[in-house]
């Protein structure tokens, strides 16, 4: 036979669910609340009602006392059942209802009394402050049981104390009226309970709306969870209230947005600072994918709304992304290039084979070093000016894919910059961008050119790159600086608008500056300054002597090279 399986024990305890919790706490609040409430209102009824008593029964003895006829009674007769006094006070005492009516002399001998037997006898109590002319409210026992009394001195015509009325209120229908009053306080703590136990019951509906029926355990699992993925994800997030102010970040997005946990509960103008990164957050920038620079960190932003009136951003690094959607269209770039010298070169011998041919050796000669001097002068002519090895070999590629496109790079002839950069590869990100920017701008007009002019003054560089096209309108002079914008067509990458951003904030990395002029020819001109860009001269070792300005010169062939360079391609 199997075991028996164990009795399953009875588990006691408060319910799992937020809502039940909350349903139980309220109605436990409530019900403390009316009895509470009911206590301290009966502590004071008893006495209330026990104070109404001996007030009623001194009312009852002054009017008794204020009778003439009762103390001239009292003087002048004897303390029989059937005299005067006790036929007066027992009268008073059926048309007040009181309990008794006590009539007394000054050496407390009854009078009169509810029971015949105890007319003529001592009063059982102290009668002495009645007798000394005070009036007296008290709850005391006598032979008639336990009773509210009042006592005041019994007086003649002269106004002198012959005697003392006592008055007592049977204190058993104190204690009913008492009694009879609990069950309508019940009553109205009971419907204040009902009310409570509503009202209970809507607020722990909503809470267990908003809670999704959740139990404290599962929400407390769910905000570890919270905090191990928000913590643990390589995206930013960034959420804000419906005021705009930053109230939660991950780990990666104080290292995207380099800021830190003081910022939280502040907007995000006060945390960032002007700028498209606080317009993309703040949801003044709308869109999808939005393009955003912060710092040296190229981002994609996305932000969506929460029931609560607040947002959730998240942000994406696309630094290297985007640096290697550049270096894929500088190398399609160059792989036209080359595929243009491809042809230019198959050209080139077929010519040379037809001057074998037909036996023109010197004019073969000739040609073949015409094609090999000018290409040699291009690279020389680079070199000479610009001794940075980057920089050099960056303008010589430029000059090779501008010249496939039909434009002249030009170097100028004041452009001398000796090999002492200390970030070499920040002056070559600003100049390409700048000579692609000034290339895509020429490329297609009559005569396009780009000249790009680069000088040294003690360890400040200044870099100019004009060109022939159309110009920068005066009212898009700042513009072309923000985030994402563009008027181009998109790249393979997918995105526009990052280039002259970066450039700005690597000239600002530096100290120095960027702005856009127009040149007396027309065009475009931008002009770089980097006040710190080049290493203490006096530290610095020249390798080679600084060659005295030539006259101007091009990257792009000389006339005959130039024709063959620009020829249409006849495939």
């Amino acid at each position: 036979m199997s075991p028996t399986p164990p009795a399953r024990r009875l588990r006691l305890g408060l319910p799992r669910r937020v809502f039940a919790q909350v349903l139980l706490m309220q109605v436990a609040v409530a019900a403390g609340v009316a009895v509470l409430a009911t206590g301290l209102f009966l502590a004071p009824l008893s006495n209330q009602l026990d104070d109404q008593a001996m007030r009623r029964a001194l009312a009852i003895a002054q009017t008794t006392a204020a009778q003439p006829s009762i103390a001239e009674d009292l003087r002048h007769s004897r303390p029989t059942v059937d005299g005067p006094v006790q036929r007066e006070a027992e009268r008073i005492r059926k048309a007040s209802g009181a309990e008794y009516v006590v009539i007394m002399n000054k050496e407390g001998v009854r009078w009169s009394h509810t029971d015949p037997r105890e007319v003529g006898r001592i009063v059982s109590t102290d009668p002495s402050e009645a007798l000394a002319g005070h009036e007296v409210m008290e709850i005391d026992s006598g032979t008639l049981g336990r009773s509210a009394r009042g006592k005041v001195p019994l007086r003649d015509a002269q106004g002198d104390i012959v005697g003392a009325v006592s008055v007592g209120i049977e204190y058993d229908s104190v204690r009913a009226r008492l009694i009879h009053a609990i069950p309508g306080l019940f009553a109205y703590a009971g419907g204040a309970l009902a009310v409570g136990a509503l009202a209970a019951y809507l607020i722990s509906r909503r809470v267990q709306r908003q809670t999704r029926d959740l139990a404290f355990s599962d929400i407390s699992a769910l905000l570890s969870e919270r905090e191990a993925m928000l913590h643990g994800i390589r995206e930013g997030v960034v959420a804000l209230d419906r005021s705009g102010r930053i109230r939660l970040l991950n780990d990666e997005a104080h290292r995207l947005l380099g800021i830190g946990d003081e910022v939280i509960g502040q907007s995000l103008d006060d945390a960032l600072g002007p700028g498209r990164t606080t317009d993309v957050l703040s949801g003044r920038a709308t869109g999808t994918d939005l393009l955003t620079v912060r710092g040296q960190r190229v981002l994609i932003a996305n932000r969506m709304p929460t029931d609560d009136g607040g947002a959730v951003a998240t942000l994406r690094d696309r630094t290297e992304l985007e640096q290697l959607g550049r270096e894929l269209d500088s190398t399609r770039g160059l792989i036209d290039a080359l595929r243009a010298q491809d042809h230019e070169h198959a050209n080139r011998m077929h010519t040379l084979l037809g001057l074998l041919e037909l036996e023109m050796f010197d004019d073969a000669v000739e040609f073949v070093g015409e094609v090999v001097g000018d290409h040699r002068a291009t690279s020389e002519q680079v070199t000479e000016k610009v001794h940075d090895p980057l920089l050099a070999a960056l303008l010589v590629g430029k000059a090779t894919v501008a010249a496939e496109r039909g434009v002249a790079l030009w170097i100028s002839d004041t452009t001398l910059l000796p090999d002492r950069l200390i970030d070499p590869r920040g002056l070559v990100t600003i100049v390409g961008n700048l000579v692609d920017n000034a290339v895509d701008a020429v490329a297609g007009t009559l005569h396009a050119r780009v000249e790009v002019d680069v000088r040294a003054d003690d360890r400040t560089v200044e870099l100019r790159v004009r060109d022939t096209g159309p110009g920068v309108p005066a009212a898009r002079r700042e513009l072309i600086f923000t985030d994402g914008w563009s008027t181009k067509k998109l790249p393979s990458h997918g995105k526009r608008g990052l280039g002259l951003p970066l450039v700005r904030r690597l000239a600002e990395r530096q100290g120095g500056s960027v702005h856009v002029a127009e040149p007396d020819g027309g065009g475009a001109e931008f002009v770089v300054v980097l006040p710190e860009a080049l290493t203490d001269p006096d530290l610095a070792t020249e390798t080679t002597e600084a060659p005295t300005p030539a006259a101007p010169t091009t990257t792009t062939p000389t006339a005959p090279a130039t024709a063959t360079a620009t020829k249409e391609d006849p495939r």
